[in-house]
């Protein structure tokens, strides 16, 4: 396995924070992901990034420029959808609550104004059919929330026994259909169990990952196909997407590896798996 591509949870642990990819650690330009874990408060700059705040486990309160956001959260990331907040670069933002929270980040250029994104506005998907059925919470991708410059964003949910991000597929490249995107895998399995990513290059720019994945563990994509993601039998998967990258048009645009594009002709008139939707923006009880 080409080495340097997953990070195993707490190795790049640094206080208050339980994860830390940068631009430069990921040896990139443009994408990056804190998790705060926070018991009280935490102040921070956002220097040329602009972030999102995203409860995984609890809620709090965001303070940034003159305004102020009480996100409700949610228990787990297995039990609903849930709000968040955008804040801009060059901005100071105090975040006071209890739990994890989620701040990916991409670098930019303009400020923008901080907005609340409340959870009932987040347009949740369901790709796919059978074992290849997945739930994509698009709570910050151009269409669902077009407010940023550069940071795109999304959580997948996954049913134990299904593969997601499949067919393999890539976004490496400024071309018609694809569109160049480094990207963040960060990951969460429910019930203590493990799931396993896959990533694969070309002769020109190869990539090898195969990485067994628990929770708290990222996997870095700076090229190449990635996929499928896999949830073992009996533990559903769940996973934050965090992408940006050079393009001055924020955008998403994916090819499918050739080899396996046809995998989508045989999802015709198939259902998806009936557990899905795992989550809405009800409490799970």
């Amino acid at each position: 396995m080409t080495p340097g591509y997953h990070l195993p949870h707490g190795g790049t642990a640094a206080e208050p924070y339980g994860l830390v990819v940068t631009p430069e650690s990921a040896g990139w330009k443009h994408s990056g992901l804190r998790v705060l874990e926070l018991d009280g408060e935490c102040v921070f700059e956002t220097g040329v990034e602009e972030m999102l705040v995203l409860p995984l486990e609890g809620g709090c309160t965001v303070h940034c420029d003159d305004a102020e956001f009480r996100l409700t959260g949610r228990a787990d990331v297995f039990s609903r959808v849930t709000d968040f907040a955008y804040v801009p670069r060059d901005a100071v933002v105090r975040v006071r609550g209890r739990g994890r929270f989620a701040l990916p980040s991409a670098r930019c250029e303009s400020r923008l104004t901080s907005r609340y994104g409340p959870a009932e506005d987040v347009p949740v998907e369901v790709r796919g059919a059978g074992i290849a059925s997945r739930q994509v919470n698009n709570f910050c991708t151009p269409e669902g929330f077009p407010h940023a410059e550069k940071l795109i964003a999304c959580e997948v949910l996954t049913p134990g026994g299904c593969w997601s991000s499949y067919p393999p597929h890539k976004h490496d490249e400024d071309r018609p259909g694809e569109c160049s995107l480094e990207e963040i895998y960060y990951f969460e399995v429910a019930g203590g169990g493990m799931a396993y990513q896959r990533v694969y290059g070309t002769a020109d720019r190869p990539i090898d990952v195969l990485a067994e994945v628990r929770t708290g563990d990222v996997v870095l994509i700076p090229h190449g196909w990635h996929g499928p993601s896999m949830a073992a039998p009996g533990y559903d998967l769940y996973y934050l997407n965090v992408m940006a990258g050079p393009s001055p048009e924020r955008q998403w645009l994916i090819c499918d590896d050739p080899a396996h594009a046809w995998v989508r002709e045989t999802w015709a008139g198939r259902d998806a798996d009936p557990r899905l939707p795992l989550t809405s923006t009800a409490e799970r009880r």
